[in-house]
Protein backbone atom coordinates (compact mmCIF):
# COMPACT_ATOMS: atom_id res chain seq x y z
CA UNK A 1 0.00 0.00 0.00
CA UNK A 2 1.22 3.21 -1.10
CA UNK A 3 1.51 6.25 1.18
CA UNK A 4 -1.71 8.40 1.07
CA UNK A 5 0.15 11.98 0.74
CA UNK A 6 2.27 10.73 -1.41
CA UNK A 7 -0.80 9.34 -4.15
CA UNK A 8 -2.70 12.66 -3.57
CA UNK A 9 0.55 14.51 -4.58
CA UNK A 10 1.28 12.05 -7.63
CA UNK A 11 -2.48 12.52 -8.64
CA UNK A 12 -2.36 16.24 -8.46
CA UNK A 13 0.59 16.55 -10.07
CA UNK A 14 -0.45 14.41 -13.01
CA UNK A 15 -4.08 16.23 -13.06
CA UNK A 16 -1.97 19.67 -13.06
CA UNK A 17 -0.22 17.83 -16.70
CA UNK A 18 -3.69 17.01 -18.09
CA UNK A 19 -4.88 20.54 -17.39
CA UNK A 20 -1.78 22.32 -18.69
CA UNK A 21 -2.09 19.83 -22.20
CA UNK A 22 -5.80 20.63 -22.25
CA UNK A 23 -5.16 24.03 -22.61
CA UNK A 24 -2.18 23.29 -24.86
CA UNK A 25 -4.47 21.03 -27.46
CA UNK A 26 -7.49 24.20 -27.39
CA UNK A 27 -5.42 26.32 -29.17
CA UNK A 28 -2.96 23.47 -31.35
CA UNK A 29 -5.19 20.14 -32.24
CA UNK A 30 -3.66 18.67 -34.74
CA UNK A 31 -0.46 18.79 -32.72
CA UNK A 32 0.64 14.97 -32.39
CA UNK A 33 2.71 14.77 -29.81
CA UNK A 34 0.55 16.50 -27.38
CA UNK A 35 -2.17 14.33 -27.66
CA UNK A 36 0.53 11.25 -27.31
CA UNK A 37 1.43 12.89 -24.15
CA UNK A 38 -2.35 13.73 -23.23
CA UNK A 39 -3.35 9.95 -23.49
CA UNK A 40 -0.31 8.70 -21.70
CA UNK A 41 -0.92 11.20 -18.97
CA UNK A 42 -4.61 10.12 -18.82
CA UNK A 43 -3.78 6.43 -18.47
CA UNK A 44 -1.52 6.88 -16.06
CA UNK A 45 -4.01 9.46 -13.77
CA UNK A 46 -6.31 6.23 -14.30
CA UNK A 47 -4.19 3.68 -12.55
CA UNK A 48 -3.15 6.28 -9.50
CA UNK A 49 -6.77 7.22 -9.23
CA UNK A 50 -8.07 3.23 -9.11
CA UNK A 51 -4.41 2.60 -6.55
CA UNK A 52 -6.10 5.69 -3.97
CA UNK A 53 -9.78 3.71 -4.54
CA UNK A 54 -7.90 0.13 -3.67
CA UNK A 55 -5.57 1.51 -0.91
CA UNK A 56 -7.97 4.40 0.58
CA UNK A 57 -11.25 5.33 -0.87
CA UNK A 58 -12.89 6.43 -4.07
CA UNK A 59 -11.59 10.30 -4.88
CA UNK A 60 -14.38 10.77 -8.22
CA UNK A 61 -17.01 8.98 -8.69
CA UNK A 62 -15.34 6.81 -11.53
CA UNK A 63 -13.53 5.30 -8.73
CA UNK A 64 -16.52 3.70 -7.01
CA UNK A 65 -16.19 -0.19 -7.90
CA UNK A 66 -19.22 -2.24 -5.77
CA UNK A 67 -17.70 -4.88 -7.06
CA UNK A 68 -14.27 -5.25 -5.19
CA UNK A 69 -15.31 -2.73 -2.31
CA UNK A 70 -15.35 -5.41 0.53
CA UNK A 71 -11.44 -5.39 1.15
CA UNK A 72 -10.47 -5.64 4.47
CA UNK A 73 -7.50 -3.58 3.70
CA UNK A 74 -9.04 0.13 3.25
CA UNK A 75 -10.27 2.75 4.80
CA UNK A 76 -13.60 2.13 5.31
CA UNK A 77 -16.78 2.19 8.03
CA UNK A 78 -17.58 -1.37 6.83
CA UNK A 79 -14.53 -3.48 6.43
CA UNK A 80 -15.42 -6.08 4.45
CA UNK A 81 -18.57 -5.83 3.52
CA UNK A 82 -20.26 -4.59 0.03
CA UNK A 83 -21.13 -0.86 0.20
CA UNK A 84 -21.28 2.32 -1.50
CA UNK A 85 -17.85 3.38 -1.07
CA UNK A 86 -18.26 7.49 -1.80
CA UNK A 87 -18.67 8.23 1.99
CA UNK A 88 -15.82 6.14 3.06
CA UNK A 89 -12.47 8.12 4.32
CA UNK A 90 -11.91 11.46 4.56
CA UNK A 91 -12.00 14.19 2.09
CA UNK A 92 -8.79 14.83 0.44
CA UNK A 93 -8.88 18.59 1.64
CA UNK A 94 -9.95 17.48 5.41
CA UNK A 95 -6.46 17.85 6.77
CA UNK A 96 -6.98 17.54 9.94
CA UNK A 97 -9.28 14.18 9.35
CA UNK A 98 -6.39 12.84 6.98
CA UNK A 99 -4.25 13.49 9.88
CA UNK A 100 -6.21 11.44 12.34
CA UNK A 101 -6.61 8.53 9.98
CA UNK A 102 -2.91 7.71 9.43
CA UNK A 103 -1.92 8.29 13.26
CA UNK A 104 -4.69 5.76 13.63
CA UNK A 105 -2.87 3.41 10.80
CA UNK A 106 -5.68 3.89 8.39
CA UNK A 107 -3.00 5.21 5.83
Amino acid sequence: MADRNTLLKKIGEISFTLDDLRLFLDTHPLDENAMKLYQQNMLQRKELLKQYADDFEPLTTDCICLESNGSQNTCTRYPGQKHWTWSDGPAPWDLAANEAAVIKGGA
